[in-house]
């Protein structure tokens, strides 16, 4: 599925909205080059889980764990990681196949440790189209 977002506001709602209908085990990735609104989809998405702690783009500490929702949210910025090897460092299995749901941001820097059926989301700007214009594909594993 592809849709098209023309504003931070509209990619928070297509993220909330996906958020409303996470299910216990899904890992989402998100893709997509910097400023492209990978948080703000996150935060979209951590609101439609019920989420009111404030969301942000947990690049330093990798991992922010939220558990105040009707399941827990697993969001990772993997950024900063140079080896898929570190993921193990912080459990990552644990959280991908936990009970809550994982997001992951910059996903395509650990490609060989997503399962098969993550949900891929790509998110991209076409400066053409104006500075708020986003193309936001979204593929079922």
């Amino acid at each position: 599925m592809t849709t098209e977002t023309n504003s931070s506001g509209e990619t928070f709602a297509l993220g909330e909205e996906l958020g409303r209908k996470a299910e216990p085990g899904q890992i989402y990735t998100l893709t997509g080059d910097l400023g492209t609104g990978k948080t703000v989809f996150a935060q979209g998405f951590a609101r439609g889980m019920g989420i009111k702690e404030y969301v942000n783009s947990p690049t330093f500490t990798i991992l922010q764990v939220y558990e105040d929702g009707r399941l827990p949210l697993y969001h990772f910025d993997v950024y900063r990681i140079e080896e898929p090897e570190e993921m193990e460092e912080i459990g990552y299995e644990d959280y991908f196949f936990g009970d809550g749901v994982t997001l992951i941001e910059w996903a395509d820097i650990i490609s060989e440790l997503i399962p098969e059926n993550a949900i891929r989301i790509g998110i991209s700007k076409d400066l053409s189209r104006g500075t708020d214009y986003r193309r936001v594909c979204i593929e079922n594993g």
